[in-house]
């Protein structure tokens, strides 16, 4: 079959690629990734003030214990003795972590009334001398405070040190606790983010629902859903709404004319008919007056006139059939004989099949609801096609079986066969085949096909094509049996 194959229309595309995100997911993450940044700027401005709050209290704590111990003690010098201390006791009420000792102005360490000057553990802060003030030695902060007298004069110093782990401990814990917060806070954001985006995204949802729907069922009589609240989304849902009313008015405009103008070429082709059987009988009744010897040229061209004629009545036929499908125009079924209907067929089409052999397999009744008419025509283009694309000597065979409830109608040969990609498009109108064909009648209108499909489909039934056993053509045809699935209406009135 020679037509080129047609362009078949792309199929939408999905938006979605794989690997991409929905747009909440994305909303989500902008919004948790703010959200973390704000966090950690937040977490980090506040950790460090916090931390810094926090060791400056431990050192102010640790400075003014020194300067009230500094202020309990007073030291007595003599020329021959060792130095008198006055004052409490060390330790007077320390924490487990803390030390302190008594040094004199030359920075030693002073002892007596049974080491009363110096706490247990004293010599971990460090050496006796440092400057006045705060200092580290190790995990230890150290405080070193003067001692004076009445007159002001400094007589001695009070060291008084404790160690700040629990002061990192507690630095840590609130580094953790601003790292738990940012990763619980962007958690939160994200759900809160996936929240809000699909409760802010199921109005467009539901749009693209409704969308799809009018994509697959092509109707846009739908309504789009009535916006919830008047936003951009609800603009969306008008705009869209106007949007198909006005292509449902294009549409009833263009169904309108569409059906008009079948209306007015099934009527012209039913006008035509007329006129054309009035001149096949009177070139019929010229060609049988045009005897003679002498008129053979007029007889020729009598002939050439008839066989035109004949041509352009089947094409009108034809187009009349089809006409008559698009407007609607049906009658009504009735049962009968689908093996009966296909063996008349069969025998109307032997005289088409020249040199070539047909063969028909057809042992019981198949009855259906329809239009013996109409199946008669089916069978028929279907034997004519095969003998037109067939060389002579080809075998042709017709064959009726029921299956699963339906009459199967088969029509192989052993001919060139049907392209693959040309399988879908050989129903179409006016495609028609190449292929070696002494039938009468020319190679075809590119409508018998056409009408196989249409029969079938207002029968209730489909028409495929394939390749038979035998490597050519196979076209098979099913029809639903009476009593399965009937069908109110036929294709054609009788012609």
């Amino acid at each position: 079959m020679g037509a080129s194959p047609q362009r078949r229309p792309k199929a939408s595309r999905r938006l979605l690629r794989p690997g991409s995100w929905p747009l909440r997911w994305r909303l989500a993450a902008v919004s948790a990734g703010l959200t973390l940044v704000i966090l950690m700027l937040f977490g980090a401005v506040v950790g460090g003030v916090a931390t810094q709050r926090i060791r400056d209290d431990f050192n102010s704590e640790v400075r003014a214990e020194a300067q009230s111990l500094a202020g309990e003690f007073q030291i007595e010098y003599s020329l021959l003795g060792s130095p008198r201390v006055r004052g409490p006791r060390l330790p007077i009420v320390f924490p487990d972590d803390a030390s302190a000792r008594v040094l004199d102005v030359n920075g030693d360490v002073l002892t007596g009334d049974g080491g009363r000057l110096a706490t247990p553990g004293s010599s971990s802060l460090g050496p006796p001398w440092s400057e006045i003030g705060l200092s580290g030695h190790g995990d230890i902060r150290v405080a070193t405070e003067p001692i004076v007298d009445e007159t002001g004069r400094t007589i001695g110093y009070v060291q008084y040190g404790r160690s700040d782990e629990h002061v990192d401990a507690t630095v840590e814990r609130l580094w953790l606790f601003i790292v738990a917060g940012v990763l619980l806070g962007t958690l939160l954001a994200i759900f809160a983010g996936l929240a809000i985006a699909g409760r802010a995204m199921r109005p467009i949802a539901s749009l693209t629902a409704t969308a799809r729907e009018i994509a697959a069922t092509r109707d846009p009589s739908r309504q789009m859903p009535e916006p919830v609240v008047e936003d951009e989304v609800g603009e969306l849902a008008l705009t869209l709404e106007e949007m198909l009313r006005s292509l449902d008015a294009a549409r009833a405009e263009r169904e309108g004319a569409m059906q008009k103008q079948r209306e007015f070429v099934a009527d012209a082709s039913h006008e035509l008919r007329t006129p054309l059987t009035s001149v096949l009988a009177n070139l019929e009744l010229l060609q049988a007056s045009l005897g003679d010897p002498g008129q053979a040229e007029d007889r020729e061209v009598v002939d050439s006139a008839l066989r035109s004629s004949r041509r352009m009545s089947r094409l009108v036929g034809d187009l009349l059939l089809l006409a008559r499908a698009d407007a609607g125009r049906l009658d009504k079924h009735r049962r009968c004989d689908l093996a009966e209907v296909a063996g008349d067929a069969a025998a109307e089409a032997s005289v088409l099949m020249g040199e070539r052999q047909l063969s028909v397999d057809n042992d019981r009744p198949l009855r259906v609801e329809g239009s013996a008419d109409e199946l008669h025509r089916l069978v028929l283009n279907l034997l004519d096609n095969a003998a037109r694309h067939t060389p002579p000597r080809s075998q042709i065979e017709l064959r009726l079986r029921e299956q699963d409830g339906t009459a199967v109608v088969e029509v192989g040969d052993d001919g060139p066969g049907i392209p693959a990609a040309m399988r879908e498009q050989i129903f179409d109108r006016f495609v028609r085949g190449e292929g070696p064909s002494d039938t009468a009648g020319g190679t075809g209108t590119g409508l018998g096909l056409a009408i196989v499909s249409a029969v079938a489909s207002s029968h209730g039934g489909t028409v495929e094509a394939a390749e038979s056993p035998a490597g050519g053509a196979l076209f098979r045809v099913r029809i639903p049996l009476a009593g399965s699935d009937p069908v109110p209406g036929g294709l054609l009135e009788r012609l």
